[in-house]
């Protein structure tokens, strides 16, 4: 135990003082703090003493030094068990401090609200993470503070413990300190990568945020956690039991395709991280149906993702199968009331997610791969038509659509489309022609028509061989979108033109792995 005789107060979120006030004058602990803090102190009725008396050195500098003086800091750092610190601080008359209470200069918050390169600069606190890494360094004989929330944590230990702290508590403190500072650091050190647009620096510092721990990992022996660049997910389950670990993979999966969409039209239906059922349409019931139409039974215990608002008559239709989760851009009063009979059911309100500003990150053997994401929209200007067949306006948005969905389908990837909807989609083979049998055999299987007019399909990589293409237009393609670069791409066009079918060709290549 550690008796609490003089603690430093400084934050900027001066918010919860008066309850932890009462406590620190309870116990009779003495306060030392400065500028704006001391103000609020002296506010609250608290007795204080100013730092700029206490070193008897004034603030200088515009407030840039307050806290940067070795009276501060040696009464921080002292062992309270070595002799010599012992007779160095009597000899200078400094007295040791036993609790440093600091929170930082708002830094996050100020890179939210302005691009004032300035601004930004006058909010890298210096004082604030000098004083708590000291303190935290000291944890053995020092308390540190760092965050709003520890105050009733630090309350209830000084009530436990009449005005002293555990070492344990101590050891707690310091480890957060230690983080937040780390955490604090990093988010500057990630705005000099930005503005000099260093997206890959010799040194890369993560910024994450626990939103929760899971129940566990992709299978029950695995251990979890889910992180965010933000305090919150900008995502927002209003409804069903915990998320896991394979959930928040599938609805990243489904959201990254349903953001790449036309709004307010898009439906897709994910399983195990791949899609089994995209479409457009703007009578959202009938996009639903669509998609589902594309593969039923893999739908069975997926997730869909739409982004529109979902109403009462989707929701019916949504209730009619087994779905562990729905993302919409919001719902309806009376189609949350029906979805939410569903007792398993997660909902989640993807309204406020963006895209934007992200990056991908695959990470093994403590290595971390990096990539930015394949989210660009397409444009006409990224394709060639290189057969003598040319197609019409439906068609070529029939072919962009299935390339779009195709990016995010793991490869190798072929997608088989119709009137805006996917009607064969298959996936993760490492022969690109088994993709090819596994979309037909879908498309075979689901789709009740036998009329095979406007069927396109689309490749995440050129065809190596003709075997492919051959096998997709004797199935019943019209036209075919896939990335050129093949050493036989002439051999492609001229079976294209052989066979009278629509050939475009990609300038780049779309690869999920």
């Amino acid at each position: 135990m550690k008796k609490i005789k003089k603690a430093l107060i400084s934050v900027s979120n001066k918010e919860e003082l008066r309850p932890l006030l009462n406590t620190l004058s309870k116990y009779k602990i003495k306060l030392i703090s400065s500028g704006g803090t001391y103000k609020k102190i002296k506010k609250l009725k608290h007795k204080c003493i100013e730092i700029s008396k206490y070193t008897n050195s004034p603030e200088i500098l515009n407030g840039r030094v307050k806290t940067l003086h070795p009276k501060i800091h040696a009464g921080i750092l002292s062992k309270r068990d070595n002799k010599s610190h012992k007779r160095e601080l009597i000899r200078n008359n400094f007295d040791e401090i036993d609790l440093v209470i600091v929170n930082f200069y708002p830094f996050e918050e100020k890179l939210k609200s302005t691009k004032n390169h300035s601004k930004i600069i006058e909010n890298i606190d210096v004082g604030g993470p000098t004083m708590a890494r000291a303190a935290a360094k000291n944890y053995n004989d020092v308390t540190v503070i760092t965050s709003t929330k520890q105050y009733k944590k630090l309350i209830n230990e000084l009530n436990s413990n009449k005005g002293s702290t555990s070492l344990s508590f101590r050891q707690k403190m310091s480890e957060e300190a230690f983080s937040e500072t780390a955490y604090y650091d990093a988010l500057i050190s990630d705005y000099f990568n930005k503005i000099s647009k260093n997206f890959f620096p010799k040194k890369k510092i993560f910024v994450s945020n626990l939103i929760e721990k899971l129940r566990y990992g992709e299978n029950p022996h695995q251990e979890s956690a889910i992180y965010s660049k933000n305090e919150k997910l900008n995502i927002t389950q209003i409804y069903g039991k915990k998320l896991s670990y394979n959930n928040y993979n599938d609805i990243f999966s489904a959201l990254i395709i349903s953001k790449s969409l036309p709004k307010n039209t898009g439906t897709v239906i994910v399983k195990h991280a791949n899609p089994c059922g995209v479409s457009i349409h703007k009578d959202h019931k009938k996009s639903y149906q669509l998609a589902l139409a594309c593969d039923p039974i893999s739908a069975y215990g997926g997730i869909i993702s739409c982004n529109y608002k979902i109403n009462k008559n989707l929701a019916l239709e949504l209730n009619k199968i087994f779905l562990e989760v729905v993302i919409a851009n919001d719902f309806e009063k009376e189609a949350l009331k029906i979805l939410k009979k569903k007792k398993n059911l997660r909902l989640i309100n993807a309204n406020n997610l963006s895209l934007k500003d992200t990056n991908s990150f695959v990470s093994n053997f403590n290595s971390i791969l990096i990539q930015t994401p394949d989210i660009s929209p397409f444009h006409k200007k990224n394709f060639k038509v290189v057969s003598k067949r040319k197609p019409s306006i439906k068609e070529f948005k029939n072919l962009i659509f299935a390339f779009n969905i195709c990016k995010f389908v793991k490869s190798n990837a072929i997608v088989l489309v119709k009137d805006n909807a996917t009607i064969g989609i298959g996936s993760g083979q490492p022969s690109r022609l088994d993709s090819c049998k596994i979309a037909i055999n879908k498309m075979n299987q689901f789709q009740k028509t036998n009329n095979s007019d406007g069927i396109v399909a689309a490749s995440d990589a050129f065809f190596p061989f003709v075997d492919g293409i051959e096998t997709l237009v004797q199935a019943g393609v019209s036209a075919v979108i896939q990335p050129s670069g093949s050493i036989r791409d002439k051999e492609i066009i001229k079976f294209a033109n052989q066979t009278n079918t629509i050939l475009v060709f990609s300038k780049t290549r779309h690869f999920k792995h």
